[in-house]
């Protein structure tokens, strides 16, 4: 895998190293953007389906009340 260097402040990274539990810099803001591309990806398959829901509901002929 390709590897990027970045600068970043070092409060905020000492930060996430202690709220992340780990005591590398660099596992702290890998681990931080893991978890932002994994809740995407959960925000994406709940939309989804959310999306589907509605469709079939639009899509189903609604019983006559009467």
């Amino acid at each position: 895998m390709a590897k990027v260097n970045i600068g970043l402040d070092a409060e905020l990274v000492v930060e996430v190293m202690v709220l992340a539990g780990v005591g590398s810099p660099q596992d702290a803001v890998e681990v931080v953007v893991r978890d932002y591309i994994a809740r995407g990806h959960r925000t994406e398959a709940r939309v989804g389906l959310e999306v589907r829901g509605r469709r079939e509901t639009e899509s189903k002929p609604q019983e006559q009340q009467g």
